[in-house]
């Protein structure tokens, strides 16, 4: 239990800051301005859902995916940390992670819920990077079903924002919510850094 536990704590801690619920709520709230409450809570409960989905199928394939690449931990902790070190980035300089075409082709579409806000502003290329690394970390039964609970935690905290709290964007306002992000950003640059020092000190040369 006690292998679980720390299993299922270090996971959490650390998708928590990359997933970036806060910034997923701001960016949600940005596209969903004129949906119908109902729509708005069934919009936020799917991007929940497929946030779980799309990390518990990479947490359960990560080794596999390590050994059909040839990949090893490191390598996975060196990538993953300079994608999830460039995300804390783009968080301290703001700029939006769709492109004007992507976000006009999201703003156009009424289900929001996997493409852009599942994949990939909150499922994106560091929270996967991150839970395939944790799955070789921790390759036990044990190990993975701590893993796969922390996700679906996140999943359902994710889901519950976007469903309940969206109006909480509008009274904190645009600064408030950049206040944050560039705060959570600062943490995602030093989770990203601590990553890839740690792939690099256990290389193997």
């Amino acid at each position: 239990m006690s292998s679980y536990l720390t299993v299922f704590t270090a996971s959490l801690l650390a998708l928590f800051p990359i997933v970036n619920p806060v910034g997923a709520l701001a960016a949600f709230a940005g596209l969903t301005g004129d949906y119908a409450p109902s729509e708005l809570r069934r919009q936020g409960l799917h991007t929940g859902l497929d946030v779980g989905i799309i990390l518990t199928a990479f947490a359960i394939l990560g080794s596999l995916i390590l050994n059909v690449f040839g990949l090893n931990l490191q390598a996975i902790q060196i990538a993953g940390g300079f994608v999830v070190a460039n995300s804390g980035l783009g968080m301290l300089n703001p700029k939006s992670q769709l492109t004007q075409e992507e976000h006009d082709h999201a703003k156009s579409k009424r289900d929001i819920s996997f493409t852009p806000m599942a994949l990939p502003l909150i499922a994106g290329p560091g929270a996967i990077g991150e839970v395939i690394g944790l799955s070789a970390r921790y390759p036990s039964i044990e190990g993975r079903v701590g893993i796969i609970a922390a996700v679906i935690l996140l999943a359902a905290i994710i889901a519950a924002l976007l469903m309940w709290a969206t109006p909480v964007v509008d009274r904190l306002g645009p600064t408030g919510i950049g206040a944050l992000v560039r705060v959570i950003g600062f943490l995602i640059l030093c989770i990203g850094v601590e990553l890839m020092i740690h792939g690099i000190t256990t290389l193997r040369l």
